[in-house]
């Protein structure tokens, strides 16, 4: 489902949240757009089912290796709404 204007920090960290939850210590709702995944509690498991969930949500698919250089919320965000304008991933 192709959202209006861009994916927002916000709309990822539900997807964090219904994905793997929360880790305990890590608060979700802060500024965490520069913490890295591995901090936030996020596993390549985990950011595999992220990345599933994107397509489900959005619309966008992230190829395998791309996910996993994506080191921080606002990495993926980048990369996630370059792909919706259509200057980069591919679209499910």
């Amino acid at each position: 489902m192709a959202q209006d204007g861009p994916i927002t920090l916000t709309d990822l960290v539900a997807v964090l949240r219904d994905c793997a939850g929360e880790d305990d210590g890590v608060d979700l709702g802060g500024d965490i757009a520069d913490r890295a995944f591995t901090d936030l509690g996020y596993d390549s498991v985990a950011m595999m089912e992220v990345s599933a969930r994107m397509v489900e949500r959005f619309g966008l698919r992230l190829d395998e290796d791309r996910l996993f250089e994506l080191g921080t919320p606002a990495e993926m965000l980048r990369c996630l709404n370059q792909a919706a304008a259509g200057d980069g991933e591919v679209r499910s």
